[in-house]
């Protein structure tokens, strides 16, 4: 089955209500997808925590783990479920540990809302909430600190929805979710140092990092402050008629490519907006705020290397996210629809309508309904541009340096000598524009050495020693001068709404669920391992294992039915996920993850090798 659409394939993002959502005719061939038709199956890797049905609540957990010193390491198992601490607290051992070397034991531990006494007006916002949890779990990491046998998830420069740490919006009671690996001599149970660590480290957390008496309480409303002012800045944007903005005086370069602090010396530039492009807001914390407001339409960053132009875009591609206080990011934001583009020779790709920017092969393939084992970097950029506003995009970022060049531009030398006819490419240069009038997806690209698309854009941005100008005016002037070049193409077409197959997406290993991550760059996805180093905009290896968890959640849910649209399915996720996607993904596994965007469960859906895609 095949959708025409335009712009973002048709769908209405941000969780609205898609249209048709009874799906477009039956499943091929007979064939009853998983989860269609009927209630979310039962699954053996399900969590065991189940807010709906909690565990009987015990006592006496320091007196059972004295009591199986020396015992066999499986006993462990028996102390699954709830307990109740001198303290006040519940922990709660969720997931056992079958023998020494099996992954560690999973833990709970949850905090009464009497006990946290956390002030309501940090926790009445899903935002704040969100702000005060990150805060929250990096104060419990500080505590475990030197505790090997702990793992607290806490995150980096980006406050994320973790399931490691959750504020409830009823009451502001806490949830700390962690790794314990429970000790062992060999493999007989360790119970003193159970005890010493269940029973004493724990319970420190709770009275040294989640219980409002001793925090910082200053340091608490900047963080959620912070938070609030980034949210509601990107909020802002589309009303302004911009899809990013960066705040004068951010720091924009970081420390290095594996630290993502911010750099610091005296060799580090401020930002500072050219005027022509300042725009100032107000803000309900940081009060009057100016800086670069980056407008809708097609723009360019020039300059010279290493002047600071993919710095400048690596911060608008973070700026989906928000920072931690400090980071010298917090106001650089980005539209949520914003996804980054590169080449990305090797991967597979599933029937998709390239033909806007391949129009023919010299095979004979259909460009409109095309796939590939292997596709090479121009093609792979053509299909993950298609796949990226399927999915609902509305910015682009695209660096040249990382893009493929024959499919950026092909200049009037190269046009004269090889003819139209002998070549299927189309520039993405005589697209750029439609791709903005007609469908509404603006651009945002980095281009150092091609001067073709000064014709095309609306506005250019120089980079020179990490300082911006607007030379939009100079640019245009150069535009103006005929090179010779002609257009190769009037419009961009827009894409078509593909149907998964939700049984080629399927997580089972052997009866059992299988969602591993292996850092930001591989997702182990039943037998499938999908290469995830192009996307480029998953910010913490934590959302890899959310990806997978909201891929399982699609096809268990029915939300992939074979009928759907990706973009139908992913608006029914959106809307699955709207009041805190912790609790629907913790349904599937209880993980430490970080929840993922849309755009990014789409991009590993569409990098499963197996994904088989109905017409």
């Amino acid at each position: 089955m095949r959708e025409q659409s335009s712009g973002a394939g048709g769908q209405r993002r941000g969780g609205g209500r898609p249209y048709g959502r009874g799906g477009h005719g039956g499943p091929r061939g007979g064939h009853r997808p998983r989860g269609h038709g009927g209630p979310p199956r039962e699954h053996p890797g399900r969590s065991a925590y189940d807010e709906h049905r909690p565990r009987p609540v015990r006592t006496g957990l320091a007196a059972e783990l004295r009591a199986l010193e020396g015992a066999q390491y499986g006993r462990y198992k028996g102390l699954v479920g709830r307990w109740e601490m001198p303290g006040g607290e519940l922990l709660e051992l969720v997931r056992g540990q079958s023998d020494p070397y099996a992954p560690p034991a999973r833990v709970a531990l949850h905090v009464p809302a009497q006990l946290a006494a956390l002030p309501a007006e940090l926790w009445r916002t899903a935002t704040r909430r969100r702000a005060l949890s990150s805060y929250l779990v990096r104060q419990a990491a500080r505590t475990v600190r030197g505790e090997k046998a702990l793992r607290v998830d806490a995150g980096g420069q980006e406050v994320l929805e973790r399931s490691s740490c959750t504020v409830s919006g009823e009451d502001g009671s806490v949830t700390l979710r962690l790794g314990a690996a429970l000790p062992g001599h060999g493999r007989r149970i360790d119970g003193r140092e159970a005890e010493r660590l269940l029973c004493r480290v724990l319970p420190r957390v709770v009275e040294q990092a989640l219980r409002y008496a001793v925090l910082d309480a200053a340091e608490v409303r900047r963080f959620v402050e912070t938070v609030e002012d980034s949210v509601t800045l990107r909020d802002v944007l589309p009303g302004l008629g911009l899809v990013g903005f960066v705040a004068d005086g951010a720091v924009l370069p970081r420390r290095s490519g594996v630290d993502d602090r911010p750099a610091t010396g005296g060799g580090v530039v401020p930002f500072a907006s050219p005027d022509q492009l300042r725009v100032t807001v107000e803000l309900p914390h940081a009060g009057t705020v100016t800086g670069m407001g980056v407008p809708e339409g097609v723009n360019l960053v020039v300059g010279g290397g290493f002047h600071g132009k993919s710095t400048l875009l690596r911060a608008l591609e973070t700026g989906i996210w928000d920072h931690v206080p400090g980071d010298g990011r917090e106001l650089v934001v980005s539209r949520n629809e914003t996804v980054k583009l590169r080449a990305e020779d090797g991967r597979r790709v599933e029937r998709v309508d390239v033909h806007a920017f391949v129009d023919h092969l010299p095979d004979g393939s259909d460009t409109c309904d095309f796939s590939t084992e292997n596709a090479s970097g121009s093609t792979s950029q053509a299909a993950s541009l298609c796949e990226a506003v399927e999915a609902g995009a509305r910015v682009l970022l695209i660096d040249e340096d990382t893009a493929a060049t024959n499919l950026m531009i092909r200049d009037a030398r190269m046009q004269s000598l090889v003819a139209k006819d002998r070549e299927p490419l189309t520039p993405l240069v005589d697209t750029i524009r439609s791709l903005h009038r007609d469908h509404g997806v603006s651009t945002v690209l980095v281009m150092g050495g091609s001067g073709d698309y000064l014709e095309v854009a609306d506005r250019v941005v120089m980079m020179d020693a990490y300082r911006p100008s607007d030379v939009t005016a100079r640019a245009h002037e150069l535009a103006a001068v005929p090179t010779g070049r002609h257009a190769e193409a009037e419009s961009f077409p827009g894409v078509v709404a593909r149907v998964p197959d939700p049984s080629s997406l399927d997580a089972e290993v052997r009866g059992r669920s299988r969602i591993r991550a292996r850092g930001e760059d591989v997702l182990s996805f039943g037998d499938h391992e999908v290469d995830l180093r192009a996307v480029e905009q998953i910010a913490d290896p934590r959302q890899v294992t959310g990806i997978g968890l909201a891929l399982e959640l699609m096809v268990r849910r029915g939300l992939l039915d074979g009928r759907r649209t990706l973009g139908e399915a992913l608006d029914l996720l959106d809307e699955l996920l709207a009041d805190g996607p912790t609790g629907p993904l913790l349904s599937i596994r209880d993980e430490d993850f970080a929840a993922p965007r849309r755009f990014e469960t789409a991009a590993a859906i569409n990098r499963v090798r197996g994904l088989r895609m109905l017409r």
